[in-house]
């Protein structure tokens, strides 16, 4: 194999766990949407069009409960925000690459390939094929979800929900954090993040998950800069 290739293949392969908690949470979708009176063919292309994951799911939710159509766009887009704090981190590493990569990728752009992508650009950071590695990512986790909603829209009448598929998109997100937890100042915009995100829950529009990841930003931000003053002082 090339090299591209073995980078494009190493993606997939790092990504394919990660369908422990994205098979669960595309599953739940499915049938989520079938439940609000979506037809087959709109809960198909919303997943291969909008490409959300947990955006979807709040689209589902509003639209079903008769949500002005504004406020079920702007919460989706807010839900959504976190994209460009996921670009932003990775600008640096692919914006001499043409315009059509960075379209492509940037459709393909997940929580989940989002966290083995940047790991794999700060360990590789002077490879020239780390793009093929985000792809291979991305399009697993791009497949992996379409599939997973066919089978929640067709077996949408043999799920139970006893099997509690809901608590696989929390799962999915602990299994996403915990591996870049490495630092003090991590540790610590994780908590205020988290503890941000259960006082915040009463705001509208989903505007807690938007707060709650800016504070948990600041706060990392403090410490980092707190870290570096101390160890200049103690030289």
């Amino acid at each position: 194999m090339t090299f591209k290739t073995n980078e494009f293949f190493m993606g997939v392969r790092d990504t394919m766990p990660h369908h422990l908690g994205v098979f669960p949470f595309g599953l739940v979708f499915g049938v989520i949407s079938m439940a609000s009176g979506l037809s087959t063919l709109e809960t198909i292309l919303m997943s291969s069009i909008i490409f959300g994951g947990a955006s979807q799911i709040v689209f589902i939710q509003l639209w079903s409960a008769g949500v002005p159509h504004f406020i079920v766009g702007s919460s989706v887009a807010i839900v959504n925000l976190r994209h460009l704090l996921y670009s932003a981190s990775l600008t640096k590493y692919v914006e001499s690459l043409p315009l059509k990569w960075r379209m492509i990728l940037a459709y393909l752009l997940t929580d989940q390939s989002y966290s083995l992508t940047v790991q794999k650009y700060r360990r590789d950071k002077f490879l020239n094929h780390n793009h093929y590695y985000f792809l291979g990512s991305g399009i697993t986790v791009w497949l992996g979800w379409q599939i997973a909603t066919i089978i929640g829209v067709f077996g949408a009448s043999f799920i139970s929900e006893q099997w509690s598929l809901t608590f696989a998109i929390s799962l999915t997100f602990i299994a996403i954090v915990i591996p870049l937890l490495k630092t003090r100042a991590d540790l610590i915009a994780c908590f205020v993040a988290g503890v941000l995100s259960i006082f915040l829950q009463p705001l509208p529009w989903k505007l807690w998950l938007i707060l709650a990841g800016l504070g948990g930003i600041a706060a990392g931000w403090i410490t980092t800069i707190i870290v570096k003053k101390n160890k200049k002082s103690e030289k």
